[in-house]
């Protein structure tokens, strides 16, 4: 720009000052006869001794004029005074390759900046759109012409870097490779898992044909629905594999928690020879575009939660990025690497990365799912109000006077004790009125059962009729009376169950617990108390309490050790663990209530009991903790170690829950 501009002012300069410009190269040629279209046969840099006047370049003609003073001369026509310049550059081009002088290329070009400032002058617009539009096609022309010369000329000579022992590289070397050195080396909290590595150089082409099938499964049905929206043809994968370069773990992390779960952090490095080519098909054109040589450089953090006794154990994993991963690779557009682009390259790093962490990056999480917590853990999900109000028409069981009928009420797939109603003794039209709360853990599953009894003083009680419910056709939070008729067996096929054995009168109520009770990320779970909202929840809910475990327990005379909880005088117990001192239950265990437990207190203690049939020392404390409840009300859970009291170092582990329908 800076050479068009000085080219420029001169022309102007040597128009307004052409009587003092002396241009002139007779001393070399002889002066012919003009005619109507004189033509030029010599143009030349002439110098002029002057402070005054700037060096300047005209094109002589062979009567001597000056190429530029026939423009606008009413004989001589646009199209000739055009053809006179371009002669004239023509031949300064020739002689300056001819010479390979400088002062000639110098003239050629303002000769040619001449021709262009001329015929802007006298065509006006129209030279302007043409000289727009022949820049535009100049322009594209050098880029294809220019990116097939790059995809010709790029070397392919690539040669593999040698490998030499730590031993004879120098200090210089050694401090730039420190960060490549393992993260085992550096920081012992990482260990080594060479194993693993092994494991998945072995099994890597298995691996790589399994993992880009479904990959290639994945991604093909959101390749076709978002196809139409940009009107391309076709997307398709032509090739698609990993390599042969498995990535490597350079060590791996674990954290020990009180949760159930497992949380690890691997460094993982992966410098692969991926081959991913996609023929894009569009307006008859094809295109394909091949990722290469990829390397991707990451530390996630996976957690495995919540530990569950169903095959894998686990129901979810939750993966996160502790920093930034390193993400680069090589994109080939028609056999071209386009990051080698300047600045494409980095925008596309960054753009990567910018996405990747607005995604993936802590405390953001990506969750996936193996198995349905509700039902891999059971954990409860809502409570079923049973009021049973009567029965009619019962059948008779003894033969002697009438039956004693009693009630008893359960959920199927659910290990706690059934409930029972009171005995109405010789009444075959019998009234309770009695209320009982059940733990549902899955309504979609589960039946609530209802068995009438005869009560025997002596021997088996007799079943007088059966009756069930599923919980799906309930209406949560919703009065449900119902009038069940009492049947033989479950078997709809079974002829006894055309006879009448009565009707039992009931009325159920389904109320689904809040999951905002709960934590719902595994970042918010991992804190040992969470914090609810000011102010204490009113009405009922339940109570779970579970027993983890136990450590440094010991018995003076035997350690068989099993925890006892004691809540509004009702008791319950795990399992025994023999000969243990820091014993593992996992057990839970649930309390419904009709109002939150404010002021009451849970009462664990760890007993012992002989393995031996004897009659000294039975039995024995090992220690005891009473818990107040009020702070789980609050926090809604709290998951701690309790000092157990009367013992020297034991501690129990005890998690509280507090729900609310």
């Amino acid at each position: 720009m800076r050479l068009f501009r000085l080219l420029l002012s001169r022309r102007d300069q040597s128009r307004a000052s052409t009587t003092r410009v002396v241009s002139s190269c007779n001393h070399l040629h002889g002066r012919h006869t003009t005619g109507p279209s004189p033509r030029p046969y010599n143009s030349t840099c002439t110098n002029t001794i002057s402070s005054e006047l700037p060096i300047t370049t005209s094109i002589v003609f062979e009567n001597g004029s000056d190429s530029r003073r026939h423009f606008g001369h009413p004989r001589i026509s646009l199209v000739q005074q055009y053809e006179e310049i371009w002669s004239g550059c023509l031949v300064e081009l020739r002689r300056c390759v001819r010479t390979q002088k400088a002062f000639w290329f110098v003239g050629f070009l303002e000769n040619l900046l001449f021709l262009a400032s001329g015929g802007l002058e006298q065509m006006g617009f129209v030279s302007i759109v043409l000289g727009f539009c022949g820049f535009g096609v100049g322009m594209s022309m050098g880029l294809v012409i220019g990116y097939y010369l790059y995809i010709y000329y790029q070397p392919t000579d690539v040669k593999d870097p040698k490998i030499r022992p730590l031993v004879d590289l120098d200090s210089q070397t050694l401090q730039r490779i420190l960060p490549e050195i393992p993260l085992w080396v550096k920081n012992p909290d990482y260990d080594r898992i060479d194993w693993l590595n092994r494991f998945i150089e072995y099994m890597w082409p298995y691996l790589d044909k399994a993992i880009c099938k479904i990959a290639k499964d994945i991604a093909m049905p959101i390749i076709e629905k978002q196809i139409p929206r940009y009107k391309i043809d076709s997307v398709e994968f032509q090739t698609l594999t990993l390599g042969s370069l498995p990535p490597t773990f350079q060590g791996i992390k674990v954290y020990a928690t009180d949760e159930k779960e497992l949380i690890m952090q691997p460094s993982i490095k992966w410098a692969g020879n991926p081959n991913v080519t996609i023929a894009v098909k569009a307006f008859g054109l094809k295109a394909t575009v091949q990722a290469i040589d990829l390397q991707i450089f990451l530390e996630p953090r996976i957690t495995l939660k919540p530990l569950v006794p169903s095959f894998p154990c686990f129901a979810k994993i939750y993966v996160s990025l502790m920093e930034k991963p390193h993400v680069d690779f090589g994109l080939k557009l028609i056999g071209a690497d386009l990051m080698s682009i300047p600045g494409l390259y980095r925008f596309v790093q960054e753009f990567i990365k910018d996405q990747v962490a607005n995604m993936y990056l802590w405390p953001q999480t990506l969750e996936i799912g193996i198995l349905d917590p509700a039902k891999a853990s059971r954990r409860p999900v809502g409570i079923l109000h049973v009021k049973v109000l009567r029965a009619m028409k019962l059948r008779k069981k003894d033969l002697l006077g009438a039956s004693d009928p009693y009630v008893k009420l359960k959920l199927t797939e659910d290990r706690a004790p059934s409930k029972k109603t009171a005995v109405k003794h010789r009444d075959l039209n019998p009234e309770w009125n009695q209320e009982f709360n059940l733990v549902v853990r899955d309504p979609e599953t589960q039946v609530l059962e209802l068995n009438v009894f005869d009560w025997e003083q002596v021997g088996k009680d007799d079943r007088m009729g059966i009756a069930v419910v599923p919980l799906k056709d309930l209406t949560p939070d919703k009065p449900n009376a119902m009038t069940l008729n009492l049947l033989k067996t479950l078997d709809p096929n079974d002829p006894q169950n055309d006879k009448s054995r009565g009707q039992l009168f009931v009325e159920l109520t389904y109320k689904p617990l809040k999951e905002d009770d709960l934590p719902k990320s595994f970042e918010e779970e991992s804190k040992m108390v969470q914090k609810a909202p000011a102010g204490t929840p009113a009405g009922g809910g339940l109570l779970v309490v579970i027993v983890h475990e136990a450590q440094d327990v010991e018995g003076k005379h035997h350690t068989n050790p099993y925890a006892r909880i004691l809540f509004r005088g009702e008791e319950r117990r795990t399992k025994h663990v023999k000969k243990n001192r820091d014993p593992r239950w996992g057990e839970e265990f649930t309390f419904t209530l009709e109002e939150p437990p404010i002021n009451d207190k849970l009462h664990v203690e760890v007993v012992s009991t002989s393995s031996r049939i004897g009659i000294l020392h039975p039995k024995e404390s090992l220690g005891y903790v009473d818990i107040n409840l009020s702070d789980v009300v609050s926090n809604k859970r709290i998951n701690e170690k309790h000092h157990l009291i009367d013992s020297r170092n034991g501690r129990i582990q005890v998690e509280l829950q507090w729900r609310t329908a």
